[in-house]
């Protein structure tokens, strides 16, 4: 007990005095001024911490560990940066075992300034400033301001690395910010808008390095955030509180965007604000963007009005410079043409989708979707009003084959469609025989199978 009342009582006075007693010149002796006193104590506690590692952290050799990590926290801050990150688990073994208030909230302190000095003796101040505004929000709940400023600065030097966790008790002192009226909804908006796009980089990469964990981990992360946002995104609050700002500030490039893909996001694009701002992101953007270009074909297709979405969505597609999401636009095209009964354009459109995915069963079944209803356009007779259903079924085949995500509905498809071949009566009026080669004219022009529905 006296042992453990003069350390809390040491790191006080270290933290009253504002930290003379350890903030030692960086460019001093990296020992310290007793090299071998600090040699001695930097081996001797971590003797005994790593006997507490080796338990899995479930022994009492922290407790043995604890003052001599103290003297060289107190008297060589330079000499490893193992002082720091042995010293979290260390101040937090004794967090978690203090049951007095007093001397709990003193080890949060000493916890904080471990922070501090690590970024003073070794840098990386983005990444430590994570950890300690995410431990400051979960030790000391109504420090939220503090931790929001914190975390904030961590996230700016950060960016795309910032991590997971960080994220999240960002936006939740950002949740209380508003709550407790420092700051209005719209910073959460603005928040939720931030950390997504990190999110989503992430994703993104992970995805391509193949890191099937890392996308888990980074997925949990968007649920987390986007459950929290929830209630806070329902598309009246949203235009709400952004129909004020767009009104005050219509020619504000940077909101207009955000106004747009928020709305967008969330699925409040059948709202005005969502129009208008669109419209407005149109006309204020120096070149068009493949992003508002297929936000307002997507605009057009709600509306019906395909000729006016097919203008813009080509526009997106030759501006896209991502070859997935160019093939999204491109999927998207090919439905818009069916919708207009173009399908010749729309199976060119599968096409360039199969360029960069050619495994994607979907856009085989629109492209045997395609020629099942081209039987009118392509029939005449008893034999030609059928054989649209061979090309049909052999992309419904196709679709099967190499996409198992589809493999139920091309199975339905192919059971129909199948009923529709000609009969075997009706191939030999017209001088065909089973398994032949046959070549279906029209707009289509594809060689397939000669086959009979009985």
């Amino acid at each position: 007990m006296r042992k453990k009342l003069l350390f809390v009582i040491t790191l006080l006075i270290t933290v009253i005095i504002g930290g003379n007693t350890i903030a030692q010149d960086t460019s001093g002796p990296k020992y310290g001024n007793d090299s071998s006193s600090c040699v001695m104590n930097n081996s001797l506690y971590y003797e005994f911490y790593k006997q507490w590692k080796q338990s899995s952290y479930k022994s009492d050799a922290w407790k043995d560990a604890v003052n001599p990590w103290r003297w060289v926290f107190l008297n060589c801050p330079r000499s490893t940066k193992n002082i720091y990150l042995h010293g979290e688990k260390l101040i937090d073994v004794l967090i978690k075992n203090e049951s007095d208030k007093v001397n709990k909230e003193r080890y949060v302190d000493t916890l904080m300034m471990i922070y501090d000095k690590r970024i003073q003796y070794f840098g990386s101040e983005g990444y430590v400033l994570g950890k300690k505004g995410s431990d400051l929000y979960k030790l000391r709940p109504d420090a939220y301001e503090e931790s929001y400023e914190i975390l904030k600065k961590s996230i700016q030097l950060e960016g795309n690395k910032s991590k997971g966790p960080v994220l999240i008790y960002y936006f939740r002192s950002a949740e209380k910010m508003v709550k407790n009226e420092k700051f209005d909804a719209g910073l959460l908006v603005d928040i939720y808008d931030q950390t997504s796009e990190i999110i989503e980089f992430n994703i993104k990469k992970a995805t391509a390095e193949n890191k099937t964990k890392e996308i888990t981990n980074w997925e949990n992360i968007k649920g987390n955030i986007e459950l929290s946002f929830e209630p806070h995104a329902t598309c009246p609050d949203l235009i709400s509180l952004y129909s004020v700002k767009f009104n005050e500030s219509p020619d504000d490039i940077d909101l207009v965007r955000k106004i747009v893909k928020i709305l967008d996001k969330k699925g409040c694009t059948d709202s005005d604000l969502f129009l208008r701002a669109l419209e407005k992101l149109i006309e204020l953007e120096p070149e068009p963007s493949a992003e508002s270009a297929e936000l307002l074909g997507k605009l057009y297709i709600k509306r019906e009005q395909y000729n006016e979405a097919t203008k813009y969505l080509n526009q997106a597609a030759e501006l896209c410079t991502d070859n997935n999401d160019k093939a999204d636009i491109h999927y998207l095209l090919a439905n818009v043409y069916f919708q207009i009964k173009q399908f010749s354009t729309a199976r060119s459109h599968c096409y360039e989708v199969l360029k960069t995915r050619p495994n994607d069963g979907k856009v085989y079944i629109l492209i045997g979707d395609l020629y099942s209803s081209s039987a009118k356009l392509c029939g005449g007779d008893d034999l030609k009003d059928k054989i649209v259903y061979w090309v049909a079924v052999d992309k419904y085949i196709k679709a099967k084959s190499v996409d198992s995500s589809v493999a139920e509905l091309a199975k339905t498809k192919i059971n129909t469609f199948t009923q529709y071949f000609p009969t075997t009566e009706t191939i030999f009026f017209y001088d065909k025989e089973k398994g032949e080669a046959y070549t279906v004219e029209c707009w289509i022009n594809e060689t397939t199978t000669v086959r009979t529905s009985d």
